[in-house]
């Protein structure tokens, strides 16, 4: 679809991170752009600044996880404008679980699937009826990641379950959208190809009592800046992708209409083809023996 002024754009997970360079990469373009996040006092900062900037911006305080909270979202996107073109489920968190999976707290589980999996769903059911009715070009980008994606990250297990289960929704909503003959596209995102400088590792501040932790953790939650150190520290120097990049990618993306939003990068691809040898293969999965043997 072409991006051009006057459409309009609602992006969750925006206050802050790749959501609101998404936001800001819409708003270049001349589209309207809401911005939906848990986190109040950062979201009016970016919808202020994006105004400032001379973009018609809305912020919304929407917890993804709760529908109604999200259909409430939609119901103003619509009575403000009439119509929603582009629809970016962005929102996710990471679960803060520790140790083996079988060590995990249910409450992790329960977490990231309300935020990460049912978000994404709410956001589809709530928008892409009214996208396919209107008739106009619309399109949903889901996001992903790379851990669960495409292969998981045993270390992160709660995270990957999450991102796999989108992949798989979105690949299915391609396909009801195609049944259908709507003029709406769907793409899958896995941002990158490098790690991004994102509040994913301070998830825990957002997270809900209803879901708190039952116990204490056995380790105090790193910052991205501590993990990085640490990195260092062990001799691994770790590269990051702007989250701009990653947002004119979405837009170029959005325009030829493509599915999988992967960006060039030797290691996804070496992961894909792995992972795809040892099913076609019928093999144990060797690709995780790195993390089989720590």
């Amino acid at each position: 679809m072409e991006l051009r002024d006057g459409q309009v754009a609602v992006v969750t997970g925006a206050a802050s991170g790749l959501g609101l360079a998404m936001a800001r990469r819409f708003a270049a373009e001349g589209l309207k752009v809401i911005l939906a996040d848990v986190e109040k006092g950062a979201l009016e900062k970016a919808a202020s600044a994006l105004r400032a900037d001379g973009a018609e911006a809305h912020a919304r305080v929407v917890d993804v996880g709760v529908r109604e909270q999200v259909l409430d979202l939609a119901g103003f996107a619509y009575d403000t404008y009439g119509a929603v073109h582009v629809l970016c489920n962005n929102a996710g968190v990471g679960s803060g679980a520790e140790g083996r999976m079988w060590e995990h707290e249910p409450n992790d589980w329960k977490w990231a699937f309300e935020v990460n999996v049912w978000g994404v769903f709410h956001g589809v059911q709530a928008f892409v009826p009214h996208m396919i009715k209107s008739g106009q070009p619309g399109h949903v980008v889901n996001t992903s990641s790379g851990d669960g994606g495409i292969a998981p990250l045993p270390t992160a297990s709660v995270y990957a379950v999450t991102k796999a289960a989108v992949v798989t929704m979105t690949e299915s909503l391609y396909a009801h959208l195609r049944a259908e003959h709507a003029r709406v596209g769907a793409s899958v995102l896995f941002p990158g190809p490098h790690m991004l400088r994102t509040g994913l590792w301070e998830s825990h501040r957002n997270r809900p009592e209803r879901y708190a932790k039952e116990r204490p953790r056995r380790t105090p939650y790193r910052s991205l800046d501590q993990w990085e150190a640490a990195m260092r520290a062990a001799g691994r120097e770790v590269r990051f992708t702007p989250v701009e990049e990653v947002a004119e990618f979405v837009v170029a993306g959005i325009r030829a209409d493509r599915f999988w939003l992967l960006p060039p990068s030797e290691h996804s691809d070496t992961q894909i083809r792995a992972r795809a040898r040892s099913m076609l293969d019928r093999a144990n999965p060797s690709y995780l023996e790195s993390f089989i043997l720590d």
